[in-house]
C-alpha cells in the first residue's frame, strides 16, 4: 500500500512552496519594466479583444492612445498566478495524494495557471475599460468599492473554473466540498498572507476582507449547491439501478 506522503511527494510540495515564495518576493519590489513578462501577453489579448492599441512607458506600463487608461504592474496578477499554481498543486499534491503525480506535472501547472492569469486579467481590464467609457454620470460604478468587488468577482470565478475544468470530480468518491478549496487557498493568499506579512490592520484592511470573504461566497455557494444536488441524484440512480436491475447486470465496482 503506498504510503500518503512519500519523500517523493514532500520535495514536490517544497518545490511548490519555494516557488510561490519566490515569485511573491519578486512582484514586492518589481517594476512594471520588470514585469513585461506577463504585462505584455496580457496586453496582447487585451488588444486583441478590444481592437485598442497600447505603447510601453518604461516604467509606468502600457498605455493606450488618448492615455485614459494605463495597464501597470498592479494588473499584472502575480498574486493570482501563485493563487492558481498553489490550488493546483494542493488538490493534486495534499488533497488527492494517493494518486502518482510525476514531477511534469509541477510545470504543466505553472503553465495553466499562467495562461488562466492571462485570460483573468485581460477580462477584468476589458471590463474595467469598457466601465470607464461608459460609466461618466455613474460615480459608483468608478468607485473604489466596485472596482473592488469586479476584481474579487473576475479572480475568484476564473480561479473556481480553473478548478472546475481541471478536478476529475467523482460524485461516488467524492463530496461537493471539494468546491472549498479555491475558496480556501484565495482566503490563504488574499488575508493570511499580508497578515503574516505585518499587513497595517487597520479600517481599510477590514473594509477589504470583508469584501473578501463575503463576494467569493456569491460564486462557490451557488456552484458547490448544484454539484452536490447532481451527485446525490447520482448516487440515487446508481442504487435504484443496483436495486432494480436483473441478476447479472450489475455494475462492477
Amino acid at each position: 500500500m503506498m504510503r500518503i506522503f512519500t519523500s517523493k511527494r514532500f520535495a514536490q510540495c517544497l518545490v511548490v512552496a519555494a516557488c510561490a515564495y519566490m515569485l511573491k518576493l519578486y512582484y514586492s519590489t518589481a517594476s512594471a519594466d520588470e514585469l513585461r513578462w506577463i504585462l505584455a501577453p496580457t496586453t496582447a489579448v487585451v488588444e486583441l479583444i478590444t481592437g485598442v492599441r497600447f505603447v510601453f512607458e518604461p516604467h509606468a506600463g502600457y498605455m493606450n492612445p488618448d492615455r485614459s487608461f494605463l495597464i501597470a504592474s498592479a494588473c499584472a496578477g502575480v498574486n493570482f498566478l501563485i493563487t492558481a499554481l498553489l490550488m493546483l498543486s494542493i488538490k493534486r499534491l495534499v488533497v488527492d495524494r494517493r494518486r502518482e503525480t510525476r514531477w511534469i506535472y509541477l510545470p504543466f501547472a505553472l503553465s495553466v495557471a499562467f495562461l488562466t492569469t492571462l485570460i483573468a486579467n485581460a477580462t477584468r481590464i476589458i471590463i474595467a475599460m469598457q466601465i470607464g467609457q461608459s460609466s461618466s454620470e455613474n460615480t459608483w460604478l468608478r468607485s473604489n468599492e466596485f472596482h473592488r468587488f469586479e476584481g474579487i468577482i473576475v479572480y475568484f470565478a476564473f480561479l473556481l473554473l480553473l478548478f472546475v475544468l481541471t478536478d476529475d470530480y467523482n460524485t461516488e468518491r467524492y463530496g461537493a466540498w471539494r468546491y472549498l478549496i479555491p475558496l480556501v487557498v484565495y482566503y490563504g493568499m488574499t488575508l493570511v498572507v499580508p497578515f503574516v506579512n505585518g499587513v497595517n490592520v487597520g479600517r481599510g484592511f477590514l473594509e477589504h476582507s470583508t469584501y473578501v470573504l463575503l463576494v467569493p461566497l456569491i460564486v462557490v455557494v451557488p456552484v458547490a449547491s448544484i454539484m452536490l444536488i447532481r451527485g446525490r441524484l447520482t448516487t440515487s440512480e446508481t442504487s435504484r439501478f443496483r436495486r432494480f436491475a436483473p441478476v447479472g447486470t450489475e455494475r462492477k465496482v
